[in-house]
């Protein structure tokens, strides 16, 4: 994914934080990510790792490549 973009494909809610186990971002950040200005994306993602430890959450990793 594109370094402005925290995604890695994993793409799983967790029902109770409503967070993605793979970024840590919610249903509607992911939706409007592409319409919110650089500056702000890039906040947002500097606080992910934070906004997940704190949710009690570990990162899924990224999932392998096929081939």
């Amino acid at each position: 994914m594109s370094k402005e973009s925290p995604c890695i494909a994993v793409c799983t809610m967790d029902p109770k934080t409503k967070l993605c186990f793979g970024c840590g971002r919610t249903l509607p950040e992911i939706a409007r990510w592409h319409s919110m200005a650089t500056a702000e994306r890039l906040a947002l993602m500097e606080g992910l790792a934070a906004r997940m430890t704190e949710a009690g959450l570990t990162p899924i990793g990224p999932r392998p490549a096929r081939g």
